[in-house]
């Protein structure tokens, strides 16, 4: 092929290998798009590029939720489901990461055994790091490289804290709140923020002792989200109640991601691919920010004038907005802007 660089052929082989079945060869994709390496960067551009023909084909759907209310247990009985019907399940898990090495903590696919052993399944748990809300930067890169292996659907599952809900909302065509019953305050999960996200809200643990609380939260649930402007035209988000350790509800769940699907996919238009396409200009700033910054912290003019900035900003004889105005002046500078 004419232009072709070592790059270019390792990542076509590579793509072909994941196309092919090779677990090996997804898992080996992954761990280059996820890396921070300038050497990696640019063998995973390469990759994606090799990948991006083959991907958006999957049901994306995004499941956050508080700490406790089950995330872990509810994607394994919904992965376990789907693969039963026929489908292809990757799970992308966002996990705390640890402040010392930066690693997760939790480890998804030891909390999903059963899921794990399923050859048609596929687990990878990645660590927050320091990127926005806990969802790992390359998270919508990763989700590419499992749709052009063929999997069909891909859930991607946020420690559920700070800002990690927009984050994933803006990666996924399918928003889905989980909320545990029997948690004090019954509406813990409508913050006007976080609720106007939600194209399925899930009530989880609906079973046992708990199964009065999780009908009378998943009415009280209903009734704020009338409240709120729908998401998406012709799609009002609905609250189903599930038992994932029964397997109850589960299948319901499905069955109003269908409807949520034919509602937005209709002879006058394909709505998903509309908010696909604004989700990517959305993830082109992102990456410009982050790039930005990332440049300004190895600039050598930056770096040498940053610490003495920070001390004055510390000690209150600069504002920060006056200390950044300033660094960027020298960035620029040193651009030859």
């Amino acid at each position: 092929m004419t232009g072709e660089t070592p790059d270019t052929a390792e990542a076509a082989t590579l793509v072909e290998k994941l196309r092919a079945g090779d677990r090996r060869a997804l898992a080996r994709a992954i761990t280059l798009v996820e890396s921070a390496r300038p050497d990696h960067r640019a063998r995973a551009e390469a990759v994606l590029e090799a990948a991006l023909p083959h991907s958006g084909k999957a049901m994306r759907l995004g499941i956050s939720g508080p700490p406790g209310v089950g995330k872990s247990t509810f994607i394994e009985a919904l992965g376990l489901y789907l693969i039963a019907a026929g489908h292809k399940v990757a799970v992308l898990a966002v996990d705390p990461s640890s402040k010392r090495s930066g690693g997760s903590i939790l480890g998804d696919k030891t909390r999903m055994e059963g899921l794990g052993r399923e050859d048609a399944a596929f687990i990878r748990p990645s660590p927050a790091g320091e990127t926005l809300g806990g969802v790992a930067r390359r998270t919508r890169e990763a989700m590419l490289v499992c749709e052009a292996a063929g999997f069909d659907v891909v859930l991607i599952e946020t420690v559920g804290v700070g800002q990690s809900e927009t984050a994933v909302a803006e990666m996924v065509d399918m928003f889905l709140l989980l909320v545990a019953p029997g948690g004090g305050d019954e509406l813990q999960g409508i913050k006007r923020g976080i609720a106007e996200l939600a194209d399925l809200v899930v009530v989880t643990k609906s079973d046992g002792g708990l199964a009065e609380d999780a009908r009378r939260i998943a009415a009280d649930y209903q009734a704020a989200l009338h409240l709120l402007r729908p998401s998406h035209p012709g799609w009002r988000a609905e609250v189903v109640r599930v038992s994932s350790t029964e397997g109850t509800g589960v299948a319901e769940v499905w069955e109003a991601v269908e409807r949520f699907r034919a509602a937005l996919v209709t002879e006058k238009g394909d709505a998903i691919a509309a908010q696909r396409a604004a989700q990517a200009k959305t993830w082109l700033w992102r990456e410009l920010r982050e790039g930005l910054v990332e440049a300004l912290r190895t600039d050598p003019q930056i770096r040498r004038r940053l610490p003495a900035l920070e001390e004055a900003v510390a000690a209150g004889r600069i504002t920060p907005a006056a200390a950044a105005r300033e660094l960027l002046a020298v960035f620029r500078n040193g651009m030859g802007g």
